[in-house]
């Protein structure tokens, strides 16, 4: 099963790699990392994707509660997260497909933030499907390369 999890530490050397060597002693993959400073600059959350059996990921969590420099700890659901991923893609289109191109932009709400004389370079912002599905349809239409922050979350404020 996958699972989001949120972690928020101190902002300090060494504490991303306790944390990567912990599913590293487990043999687990972090499918997914993205680690920024929050509204307080001595504090960082980590947002890390991974896969795995429920009881398992609950002793993981168990392990980071214990661990020195960890605040919080946060298994997310989807429905009770706000889940986005940021996408920067590059597009060499031919002449014939440069007008598609910036169609299929607009259809999925995405930015041109680049633009040269041969490629054009497109920001996106969603969930992992909107961007899956933003990278399949640019493939056949000039698609060169492409980076993505991985997942970051927040937890839904409950009315």
């Amino acid at each position: 099963m996958r699972h989001v999890i949120s972690i928020l530490v101190d902002n300090e050397p060494g504490v991303l790699a306790r944390i990567a060597g912990l599913f590293t002693a487990r043999g687990f993959n972090i499918e997914s990392l993205c680690v920024a400073e929050t509204e307080k600059k001595s504090l960082s959350r980590l947002t890390l994707v991974t896969s795995g059996d429920d009881w398992i990921i609950e002793q993981i969590i168990k392990r980071f509660e214990n661990m020195i420099n960890v605040i919080k700890v946060d298994d997310f659901k989807q429905s009770e997260s706000l889940q986005r991923e940021l996408l920067i893609a590059r597009i060499t289109p031919t002449s014939k497909t440069r007008s598609e191109v910036l169609r299929v932009a607009d259809i999925f709400r995405a930015k041109v933030v680049d633009v040269g004389t041969k490629s054009y370079a497109l920001e996106i912002t969603g969930s992992k499907d909107k961007l899956e599905a933003f990278v399949e349809i640019l493939r056949p239409l000039g698609l060169k390369e492409i980076n993505r922050t991985g997942l970051i979350a927040l937890k839904r404020e409950k009315n």
